[in-house]
């Protein structure tokens, strides 16, 4: 059932939202133990919030704004309290309108966007009486972009910058397979070519496995710690669609996902939707995942 239950959970690598969850869980592979997975995301908002405000349609008239994802993970445990986690995404953004974006001129942005490198390691463990576990882990992690894409317009495929991350995860089980997960983290991003906000991350997770399924209800929330509001005399001053990836951007976001093996506890596949709840600068997404996953 351990065993199961870690591949399963860490097999639920990316959630709908890329921007506002971390790769890590409060799980941990045993040594020697891959898990690859491969997934689609389609996700759209037709709304944004001009700084804390949500408006009816987005920034320069671009009308609806869908995005395409194919995301890759694998996570590989280098021993029983160690593990290293690498992800990427190749993303298409575009304007369902055909409108250009102001600042690369163009309704579709698509490529390979950033490579995340992560260590993961469980440092404190408590097996109680009742069955019950209780887990800390510490994360540490680097994104930087794969391609040479444009970072600052509103269909870009990320904001090209360079992040380091570090994060903290608690996870409660009970012996009847009920979890309760909390994560927090900072950060730190920067770009050569203009500045981006660092930013708190924070999760919350609520989940329930056994050998048939998994499945879990996950809040996400990033606050950035900098940056101005879209609209405000400060964009403006710093050069209006150019600066946006110094804007402050925040939200809070709830996703669900599904797992079911198929074979074996070998292959199996992932299901998920989720949607956006408040935000800063930030679309009002909402989206669905579906992926396969194979662990050894």
């Amino acid at each position: 059932m351990k065993k199961a239950c870690i591949g399963i959970a860490i097999a639920l690598l990316f959630p709908v939202f890329l921007h506002a969850q971390s790769p890590i869980t409060g799980f941990y592979p045993e040594k020697n133990q891959l898990t690859v997975a491969v997934s689609y995301f389609s996700k759209s908002y037709d709304k944004f919030y001009l700084g804390e405000e949500l408006s009816d349609g987005n920034p320069a008239n671009l009308g609806d704004i869908s995005s395409s994802i194919v995301g890759v993970y694998a996570d590989y445990g280098i021993n029983n309290w160690l593990s290293a986690v690498v992800t990427f995404p190749y993303v298409s953004v575009k304007s369902d309108a055909g409108n250009p974006d102001p600042v690369h001129g163009e309704s579709e942005q698509s490529g390979i966007q950033d490579l995340s490198l992560f260590l993961k390691a469980r440092m404190f463990e408590e097996n109680f009486n009742d069955g019950s576990k209780f887990t800390l882990g510490g994360s540490a992690g680097i994104a930087f972009p794969l391609g040479d894409y444009e970072g600052n317009g509103i269909l870009s495929i990320g904001n090209k910058a360079t992040a380091i991350d570090g994060l903290v995860v608690l996870q409660y089980t009970t012996n009847f397979n009920l979890f309760a997960e909390a994560q927090t983290g900072y950060s730190i991003r920067s770009n050569s070519d203009f500045d981006v906000p660092d930013a708190l991350l924070y999760s919350l997770k609520l989940g329930y496995f056994t050998n048939q399924f998994y499945v879990h209800a996950k809040l996400g929330i990033q606050d950035s710690t900098s940056g101005y509001d879209i609209g405000s005399s400060e964009f403006g001053a710093n050069g209006g669609p150019v600066a946006l990836s110094q804007t402050e951007v925040d939200y809070t976001n709830l996703s669900f996902d599904v797992y079911v093996p198929v074979y074996k506890q070998t292959f199996g596949v992932t299901a998920g939707y989720g949607l956006n709840l408040d935000g800063r600068n930030f679309g009002n997404e909402r989206g669905f995942s579906v992926g396969l996953v194979y662990k050894n």
